[in-house]
């Protein structure tokens, strides 16, 4: 069996868990979100912690991969994600505009990024943002497209990148 879906998941005692056949809702005091598992795995919940059991053994992969989606849905509902971003650029820089992002990233206008449902931004400076929310994949895909608008070039570096992120520079053209 996978070594993932071999490891239960421990849940806090503000959590509330729903299984109803595939469907799992769990909530907490972040939010609620449901997820629904594969037909080939089911789970068991035993006091705070829950285990995977894959259906055969062709389903361990799934098991693991479930087992993954479920702690970073249990994660998300009691803890929440935040992804940062920075702009790195001569007169780039970003301002809330309501509950939306107002860009300038150089263009010859500004970019407004509107707000999704269950998605909030931060701007601790004006050359730094903040994704949070409950939900770890739409936290990434909200980051990724800010990201998208202008990515960082590789000569000078200029652009949006992430926080973490290791930019490898290109060296310039000699005459």
């Amino acid at each position: 069996m996978s070594r993932i879906a071999k490891q239960p998941i421990t849940l806090a005692a503000n959590v509330n868990l729903d299984i109803q056949g595939q469907n799992v809702k769990v909530k907490g005091p972040k939010g609620e979100l449901t997820l629904e598992l594969h037909p080939s795995v089911s789970i068991e919940q035993n006091d705070n912690e829950l285990t995977m059991k894959p259906e055969n053994d062709a389903a361990t992969a799934m098991a693991g991969t479930m087992r993954a989606l479920l702690a970073n849905v249990v994660e998300g509902v009691t803890n929440g994600f935040a992804k940062k971003l920075q702009l790195v650029g001569v007169g780039y820089r970003v301002a809330m505009k309501g509950k939306d992002l107002d860009l300038n990233l150089g263009f010859s206008h500004p970019v407004v990024y509107p707000a999704r449902d269950g998605i909030s931004f931060e701007c601790p400076s004006n050359t730094e943002i903040v994704v949070n929310g409950i939900d770890k994949q739409q936290v990434g895909q909200v980051a990724a497209e800010i990201r998208a608008i202008r990515p960082p070039e590789p000569y000078k570096g200029k652009g949006v990148k992430y926080a973490d992120e290791r930019l490898y520079r290109k060296e310039a053209k000699k005459a």
